[in-house]
């Protein structure tokens, strides 16, 4: 599959209020910058040095994060196959997001963070975004190609809208690069299946709100 290609900077890439630090250009965003944001509850990532900032979810987006969750760590847990965490927590990605900060990842066992660990430094095993109304541009382009480049093994896309899931596992693409390819789009009475964690079935229909 063609790798996606990384759409320009969304609405939702924007510089917060400004403060006593100077304001860096979009595409020149650093940590320290990060690091020097207010805590004021929203979401902040960057992404080849541009700032991303989301507000709070919804009801529809924290329901289906915490219905995967479950159902994705009842899984690793039985299966001792590693931990799944949720955001806030960072991970970044060198040379290409730092921080950015998924909605579910999971870290095989031989990786996990050392407890008192703040952040996860390298490609988490899988990664699972949530859609929301502003996100859509984020997640099925700029993240996409991101978490491709880091070599992230699988990436998910939850829509409660459509009530669908999408899968994506890493594969050798044109000259050895790795590449995104389709491996499964899941809806209405399936079960989400895995590359990577291939014992791993759940049911989909309980990921979000009854209609």
């Amino acid at each position: 599959m063609t790798t996606a290609p990384v759409a320009p900077a969304e609405a939702r890439a924007e510089t917060p209020a400004p403060s006593t630090r100077p304001r860096p250009r979009q595409g020149e965003w650093t940590y320290e910058d990060y690091l020097a944001l207010p805590d004021d509850g929203n979401r902040y990532e960057i992404i080849d040095g541009v700032l991303y900032v989301a507000n709070a979810p919804s009801y529809d987006h924290q329901f289906t994060v915490t219905e995967l969750v479950r159902q994705l760590a009842n899984h690793v847990i039985e299966q001792k196959l590693g931990i799944v965490i949720t955001a806030p927590f960072e991970v970044h990605l060198p040379g290409i997001a730092k921080p950015v900060q998924p909605d579910v990842l999971f870290i095989a066992a031989a990786r996990q963070p050392q407890a008192g660990a703040r952040f996860f430094e390298g490609a988490p095993d899988l990664i699972v975004e949530v859609l929301s109304p502003g996100s859509m541009r984020l997640d099925h382009y700029v993240k996409f190609g991101a978490y491709e480049r880091a070599g992230v093994r699988e990436y998910w896309i939850a829509d409660p809208r459509t009530r669908m899931v999408v899968v994506y596992a890493l594969g050798p693409g044109e000259e050895s690069a790795l590449e995104y390819a389709l491996f499964g789009a899941f809806g209405p009475g399936e079960q989400i299946r895995s590359s990577i964690l291939p014992d791993l079935a759940i049911a989909l229909d309980p990921l979000f709100i009854p209609a």
